[in-house]
């Protein structure tokens, strides 16, 4: 029984440790007009949790960005959200803009710092009105292919 205790004692302290930062509130209204956007190219919002403000910041935009050349720009060894808007050419002909959320967490980060992000990603989604949510183990993984294909559940 004491296994068991064990048990659910070390996964209170876990969640007590769970750290859900806040969104910056520079980058709550960049998100917001990012929504709203009325280009038809690419773009994408980098953001990183800032550790000592307990604050989901903006870390980069890019513009006319491939999913390829976005997959460059993640760090390997840190975890990133992206916001990305994406030009997406349905079988049928039809455009659309989808607006997507990416979680990258690739193997080998920092424990505490994974524990960050994960706990902060949900709260980022509610801000930014997102429902296309996806996440990357390897930073290789965000590819044109990977994200057509994560998309086509979609209709």
């Amino acid at each position: 029984m004491s296994g068991l205790t064990d048990n659910l004692s070390s996964a209170a302290e876990m969640s007590d440790s769970l750290v859900v930062c806040d969104v910056d509130s520079d980058l709550r209204e960049k998100l917001r007009k990012f929504r709203f956007r009325k280009e038809t190219n690419n773009a994408a919002i980098m953001m990183k949790i800032d550790k000592e403000k307990q604050l989901v910041v903006l870390e980069e935009e890019f513009e006319d960005i491939s999913p390829d050349d976005l997959q460059n720009e993640l760090p390997e060894r840190q975890p990133r959200f992206l916001v990305y808007s994406y030009r997406y050419v349905h079988d049928d002909g039809r455009i659309s803009y989808p607006l997507c959320m990416i979680f990258s967490s690739p193997v080998g980060c920092k424990p505490e710092q994974q524990m960050m992000y994960a706990g902060s990603k949900n709260r980022l989604v509610q801000i930014a009105e997102l429902t296309k949510v996806f996440e990357i183990r390897s930073t290789s993984d965000l590819t044109e292919e990977w994200l057509k294909e994560r998309l086509s559940f979609f209709r």
